[in-house]
């Protein structure tokens, strides 16, 4: 089972606040742990909403852009970690550990599998177009 794990945005963060040396040290211990149990797929930090954008979808192919900043932070990422576990539990067991202070949130979400599908939404032919497309993009994030 593949879970994604969402780091929650805080004051700090959409301040732009780079960690310390010692934060990411830290951090990078816990992801180095996580990569040597065979559990962390992938894991990264996102700079602030005040450099990124949202987009809304108004149908019939327009769209509209409206540049961060976000006001509500609450509601923000700040990172993300991509695990594969055995279940929800494994994956609470995992990132309890996560070096984390008093008030700082995770919330952990798992990854739909084609197996999730019945076999009249998702055929069979779909389902392996769908993992050789991620074969192949995992092979190019691979050789990058």
């Amino acid at each position: 089972m593949r879970f994604m794990v969402l780091v929650k945005a805080n004051k700090d963060s959409e301040a732009g606040a780079l960690p310390s040396g010692e934060i990411l040290a830290t951090m990078g211990a816990f992801n180095e742990e996580l990569a040597k149990a065979g559990v962390m797929l992938a894991g990264e930090g996102l700079q602030a909403s005040s450099k990124g954008c949202r987009l809304r979808f108004d149908g019939g192919g327009k769209h509209t852009v409206t540049d961060g900043p976000f006001t509500e932070s609450k509601e923000l990422i700040a990172g993300f970690w991509i695990i594969q576990v055995r279940s929800k539990e494994e994956a609470i067991e995992w990132m309890s550990r996560a070096p984390f202070g008093e008030g700082e949130e995770l919330e952990i979400r798992q990854v739909f599998e084609a197996s999730d599908f019945p076999q009249d939404i998702f055929p069979a032919e779909a389902q392996e177009a769908e993992q050789e497309l991620r074969d192949r993009l995992q092979g190019q994030y691979s050789n990058s």
